[in-house]
């Protein structure tokens, strides 16, 4: 298990948290969607040359689940996460297409110490991928639980 170096204080509101980038290929989106989302668009390049597209694009599932990925690899794995009980909102503003380099971020919008629970606090949070050309293609709210720190005895 990775040592815990992010806690719930840890999270100031504003506080913008890069977690790194990835390279899209075709096959992995297309592996993607024939299992998960199998709309012409994503499957079909004939169908998505003809589409409002113009080709093939990835699943905004798959966008969604590349940045969470990228979240639990950027520092999620070294955090005393409790999870999430739920999202707000999810945005796909543009098309994310084979060879797109994605750069995620996360920004804290909100933390708010449990009313109930003393050792643990809820933080919201704003998720945004961008391509390569610095365009925003994804946005996610939501929020997540996370422990206090220790108290030193």
């Amino acid at each position: 298990m990775a040592q815990i170096e992010w806690y719930f204080e840890d999270f100031e509101p504003g506080r913008t948290i890069e977690v790194g980038s990835r390279t899209l290929n075709e096959e992995e989106i297309l592996a993607f969607a024939s299992q998960f989302d199998p709309q012409p668009f994503h499957v079909d390049k004939d169908a998505a040359a003809g589409s409002i597209y113009g080709g093939i694009i990835a699943s905004g599932w798959h966008t969604c689940a590349l940045m969470m990925r990228m979240m639990v690899d950027g520092f999620l794995s070294t955090a005393a996460s409790l999870g999430s009980p739920g999202v707000d909102e999810i945005r796909w503003m543009r098309p994310v297409r084979p060879g797109d380099t994605l750069s995620v971020s996360s920004t804290v919008l909100d933390a708010r110490e449990s009313s109930s629970k003393p050792d643990r606090g809820v933080v919201h949070t704003m998720w945004q991928a961008k391509n390569q050309h610095g365009e925003t293609v994804a946005t996610v709210k939501g929020m997540g639980m996370f422990l206090k720190r220790p108290v030193e005895a």
